[in-house]
């Protein structure tokens, strides 16, 4: 009798979710439910433009430590180790991070080193730590990352171009306080590439090798919701109802893809990411179809699962062609919403696949992708594809 994987699992999500709207204003409530006085906000520029910090500035009170607006896309060490020495200087004793996931990741990484000190690269890596780390509450402003419940942080070492992954159960944040308010001010395009970042979240949440019942559950409806409610976000940006069933889908993608790992799609996007700076959500938004046809073949009992959950009609058709509809629909999707759908057209140079290929190689989320890849000819004939 062939192993089943799902007869033996775990799965794990410490995070407390506060959803509604208006729930930023509770943030001062969970810090002193965290035992913490003094936090400091972690945001970028443009949330602090945007009017999105001071919110929280206020709401925080007396517990205000200060705010640091630097974070960037991409996060790189040398930024979360500046981050870190100011909330040591400015005496906080907890995190809240205000923005996108690269801001929670920032955070994350300023978690390690309020607690443990020394340098970020110290602990890279899986499950380094053992003792939890400093509070941290997140409050994305976008719903795609899912940042907001995860185990992992991608941080930039700018040095050799390449993404770092710090993988640790001990810094998911505590807290994640979904307030539709926060993410209405984000601009069409930001939330149509965001959202397919969530979405490929949840079918690699379900096609992955490390794929459990549990996460499968919250993988399929959050392809339910995001297919219903993520062109109604990018269509009409005000439609509160559509950006909270969102950030509830993208959370839900977060924990899925928390447990059961993700695949080739991340390891290529990383790869792009750090080599050629395409938006993370962009280049996942391109990928993700063509790494679904590849993998098809290995599982497509599972594709047919995201067919069903996109809501299409595949009745009359076998696994094998549900699968190859579910692809068609990620590729229609992203046209109702204008979002580029070639490499080229995200500023990645033609003669810069093959380095892409060998990159993704050795990324950390190619080892969970249901089919096995050996050559890094297999993975440039994809980037060939998408570009």
């Amino acid at each position: 009798m062939a192993y089943n994987r799902e007869l033996s699992f775990v799965h794990y999500n410490p995070t407390r979710l506060i959803f509604g709207e208006n729930s930023v204003k509770d943030v001062g409530i969970e810090l002193e439910n965290l035992g913490a006085n003094r936090a400091l906000v972690v945001t970028d520029k443009g949330v602090v433009e945007a009017g999105l910090a001071e919110i929280v500035e206020k709401a925080l009170g007396k517990r205000h430590a200060g705010t640091f607006d630097g974070c960037v896309q991409d996060s790189g060490v040398e930024l979360v180790e500046e981050a870190a020495a100011y909330a040591r200087e400015m005496g906080a004793d907890a995190l809240v991070s205000v923005g996108g996931g690269s801001t929670i990741d920032t955070a994350k990484g300023m978690s390690i080193l309020l607690k443990e000190g020394g340098s970020l690269m110290d602990y890279c890596g899986m499950q380094v730590l053992s003792r939890p780390q400093t509070p941290h509450i997140a409050i994305p402003t976008t719903a795609g990352t899912g940042s907001e419940v995860t185990y992992a942080a991608v941080i930039k070492d700018r040095e050799s171009s390449t993404k770092m992954l710090f993988c640790d159960y001990h810094i998911i944040p505590n807290v994640a306080i979904l307030d539709p308010l926060m993410t209405a001010g984000l601009p069409p395009q930001l939330t149509a590439t965001t959202g397919m970042d969530a979405l490929t979240h949840a079918v690699e949440a379900i096609h992955a090798l490390q794929r459990q019942p549990v996460a499968d559950a919250m993988a399929l409806h959050a392809i339910r919701l995001i297919m219903e409610y993520l062109p109604r976000c990018v269509e009409q940006g005000d439609d509160l109802v559509a950006r909270g069933q969102q950030q509830i889908a993208a959370t839900m993608a977060g924990i899925a893809f928390g447990n059961a790992q993700v695949g080739l799609v991340h390891a290529m996007a990383h790869s792009v990411g750090a080599l050629f700076k395409v938006p993370h959500g962009l280049a996942n938004s391109i990928l993700l179809p063509h790494v679904m046809l590849f993998n098809l073949d290995e599982c497509p009992e599972r594709y047919a699962m995201v067919a069903a959950a996109m809501g299409l009609d595949t009745r009359g058709l076998d696994n094998m062609e549900a699968g190859e509809a579910a692809a068609k629909a990620v590729w229609e999707l992203t046209r109702r919403m204008g979002v580029p759908q070639r490499l080229r057209d995200a500023g990645v140079p033609e003669d810069g696949l093959e380095e892409a290929a060998e990159l993704s190689l050795s990324d950390g989320s190619i080892v969970y992708n249901p089919k096995f890849i050996m050559e890094a000819e297999e993975v440039l004939e994809l980037f060939r594809q998408a570009w």
